[in-house]
């Protein structure tokens, strides 16, 4: 008996990922035809979140409570990924972050999970969602090229100036202890790297500042 119940439950989540890879094969084109300019991360969090919503609503056909439905649309995902290749332990971080991104400030559901749960065949509740950030600067694409640029800036920027200040302090001060040459170059890196960050920072408030702007509509 206990068996048969296994069985069911797993023919009930194959079935599950199956229709969700469906609705995203339906949506996804209609996303293409947008030629949405996202960053990558936001553009799969949010097919995520969606994909969470697809499933629920698929799974409250079996479950007594839409509570119930969601975890097991939260577990849907999470297998999904690994049957995709995704590693046990990445897709279990993947499915929390995605947990914990799916409830708002305010306790209301995330908006792609949301239109995710009230989707319809033929409908384009995917691209509505990316509708909806077309104007948001925090998540366009340039601004997170700017950001992956400014981290391998900062890296290496700061790994030289570290460099840099151990070179100097063992030719000109060979008398100093492994303490001070360390201390040095970890101050050396820090000229560095705090002032580009500052000026990192300031370009990113006034990107998000104006993106903000477009979006105002005038009075």
């Amino acid at each position: 008996m206990e068996n048969t119940a296994e069985k069911f439950e797993e023919e009930i989540l194959d079935a599950c990922i199956r229709h969700a890879k469906e609705v995203l094969a339906e949506q996804l084109p209609l996303v293409k035809d947008k030629k949405y300019d996202f960053a990558p991360q936001f553009k799969d969090l949010t097919i995520q979140l969606y994909l969470v919503g697809v499933m629920q609503q698929f799974y409250d056909q079996y479950e007594a409570t839409t509570t119930d439905a969601q975890e097991k649309a939260f577990h849907a995902l999470y297998c999904m990924m690994i049957k995709d290749g995704v590693k046990s332990r990445r897709a279990k971080n993947q499915a929390a972050f995605i947990r914990q991104m799916s409830r708002l400030d305010d306790g209301d559901e995330a908006l792609a999970l949301a239109l995710g749960y009230e989707s319809k065949p033929g409908d384009h509740s995917l691209a509505e969602i990316f509708d909806h950030y077309v104007n948001e600067a925090r998540v366009s694409k340039g601004l997170w090229h700017f950001y992956d640029q400014g981290k391998k800036i900062l890296l290496l920027g700061g790994l030289l100036f570290a460099m840099a200040g151990i070179w100097f302090v063992t030719i000109y001060l060979p008398e100093s202890d492994s303490i001070t040459i360390l201390a040095f170059g970890l101050l050396a890196a820090l000229f560095f790297i705090v002032p580009v960050f500052l000026v990192g920072l300031l370009i990113y408030r006034y990107k998000t500042r104006k993106g903000s702007r477009t979006q105002t509509p005038p009075q």
